[in-house]
């Protein structure tokens, strides 16, 4: 399907500025559309983990570490190293993939007997029980669901001392981390104690880390594992149900060409559009009249959806579904989706194994259809995009 002059993205993002690859706002932030540029910022080693509440993290006490998501240099690269086997794309396929076929089959047969369902309860469950079983978390008490619904809401407020409003939210999280880490994340680390498994939490008490800072770990691949993954199967799905000629090629491709389906959707429709970076010394990236050089000490936003639509970059009719581009392909078919340097998603390949298995599920349901179109909310600090109220229905039988 290669429609030359239509836009197919579901997800319209207000336009940010200008267009240029590289440009400074009169904030003093520097922003970058072009791909190479945000690639090269992504990748620089003058560059650290900006934005995502960190200001908040470094507020900590220097002897609670950090979750992985705030470190940055030596510290970073080796838990990087040490945890890299779980993510393999072997592993991935020989350890995960049973599991999700099995957590697949089990919500779908939710929705067969019940004939419909919202599919945001549908890609959550699954998320939830592929994302726990990386992660350890196998030991909860019943209602995990409903707890990492209220700690990750559509819409987040700012806690604060400083009104009413920040109060409520401030005692809203803190009272959600406690139901966590006593629902969740101990009843975890207790079983793991006692019998160390093949995890991510058994990893970290391996490590010597303490609760707490497992429980930030543990809530850190959550978000990662469970809520991006959650909202893109939603807006891939959305996608395969209004585009005929794209589901047709998605039902009857072989892996490898259902794979190239998701991955072009997910340059279409980065779950996270914003990254942020902050220089330690000054960065060189290219710009469309030669080399900018970005001072030490600048903020630096990446745009994630404009550089994944460079032309330059990805090809012609950037904003078209055409799988298997011959810009895009193996590692980088999905663009800078999933990040790029030190910080790149470490969970890539479980979530395209993720979503294809649930799609090339759902979509061989007999008469499975979309009853309702979904309402897209934002979430504006990463661009991220929340997909609720798609309701879909099969035959009984």
């Amino acid at each position: 399907m290669d429609r030359a002059d239509d836009d197919a993205r579901k997800i319209r993002r207000d336009p940010t500025g200008p267009g240029c690859p590289v440009s400074h706002g009169d904030d003093g932030t520097w922003q970058v559309r072009g791909y190479s540029a945000a690639r090269a910022v992504l990748r620089s080693t003058g560059t650290v983990q900006a934005g995502l509440g960190i200001e908040t993290v470094e507020k900590l006490p220097a002897r609670i570490r950090r979750p992985v998501l705030y470190r940055d240099g030596p510290e970073h690269r080796e838990h990087r190293r040490q945890t890299a086997r779980y993510f393999t794309p072997r592993r991935v396929d020989e350890h995960y993939r049973e599991l999700t076929e099995r957590v697949t089959q089990k919500h779908l047969d939710a929705l067969r007997t019940e004939g419909e369902a919202w599919l945001e309860d549908l890609t959550f469950g699954v998320s939830i029980d592929v994302a726990c079983g990386v992660i350890g978390l196998t030991h909860s008490r019943p209602g995990i669901q409903g707890r990492l619904e209220r700690f990750f809401p559509e819409k987040f407020g700012k806690p604060g001392f400083t009104s009413p409003h920040g109060i409520y939210w401030l005692f809203r999280q803190n009272s959600n981390w406690l139901r966590i880490y006593f629902a969740d994340v101990r009843p975890a680390v207790r079983a793991h104690r006692e019998r160390p498994a093949d995890n991510l939490i058994s990893h970290l008490i391996a490590e010597g880390c303490s609760n707490p800072e497992i429980l930030g770990e543990c809530l850190t691949y959550a978000a990662a594992g469970m809520i991006t993954t959650r909202e893109f199967i939603s807006v891939a799905a959305w996608h395969l149900f209004t585009d005929a000629a794209l589901r047709e090629r998605y039902s009857n491709g072989n892996e490898t060409e259902r794979l190239a389906v998701i991955h072009e959707i997910l340059r279409l429709e980065p779950v996270v559009a914003r990254l942020s970076r902050r220089t330690t010394g000054s960065v060189e990236v290219p710009g469309s009249d030669g080399p900018v050089t970005v001072p030490a000490g600048a903020l630096v936003d990446i745009l994630v959806d404009d550089a994944n639509t460079d032309p330059e970059a990805v090809g012609a009719t950037p904003t078209a579904v055409c799988p298997g581009r011959p810009a895009t392909t193996g590692r980088y078919a999905a663009a800078l989706s999933f990040g790029d340097g030190p910080h790149r998603c470490p969970g890539a390949d479980i979530a395209m194994m993720e979503t294809n298995v649930f799609l090339g599920h759902l979509f061989a349901l007999e008469g499975i259809r979309m009853l309702t179109p979904p309402r897209v909310t934002f979430q504006d600090e990463i661009g991220g995009y929340v997909i609720r109220g798609l309701r879909v229905a099969v035959d009984r039988g």
